[in-house]
């Protein structure tokens, strides 16, 4: 079993408002080469959470933190016309991610919750995934 202690957010990079689901993303991931979808969870527009990699696989979404991190992504990061970077998540997306991490680090003790943009020069989730979630235990 792989020692997690990152439970690392990120955000499709789609417009707000479109449809996306574990198969687009798994699609996405493939065409770049990966084995399949990187990340563990994705949670869609209307508070869905799709399974995406089996959590004792290593994810394919940070470089340099795949090995000891649980990754999730929610659909949209970008304004309805596809231009700029925003929180575009819904009053469901919020609900089920919050859901979705207090029970991952009931599973694994330990873990802090962190952003993609903690560890890279990006947008990605597109709000303070650390200080929203950074305190739950």
């Amino acid at each position: 079993m792989r020692t997690i202690n990152k439970i690392i957010i990120h955000c499709t990079a789609t417009p707000a408002g479109r449809r996306v689901t574990v198969k687009d993303v798994d699609r996405w991931h493939r065409e770049r080469g990966f084995s399949g979808i990187g990340y563990h969870y994705l949670i869609g527009l209307d508070g869905e959470v799709w399974k995406g990699r089996e959590e004792w696989k290593v994810g394919a979404h940070t470089v340099g933190q795949n090995q000891t991190s649980i990754g999730i992504a929610y659909v949209g990061g970008l304004t309805a016309n596809g231009r700029l970077s925003a929180d575009t998540r819904t009053e469901k997306q919020k609900a089920a991610l919050l859901n979705l991490i207090c029970a991952l680090v009931q599973k694994y003790p330990g873990a802090n919750v962190f952003g993609h943009n903690d560890f890279a020069n990006k947008a990605c989730p597109c709000f303070d995934a650390k200080g929203e979630y950074g305190d739950l235990k």
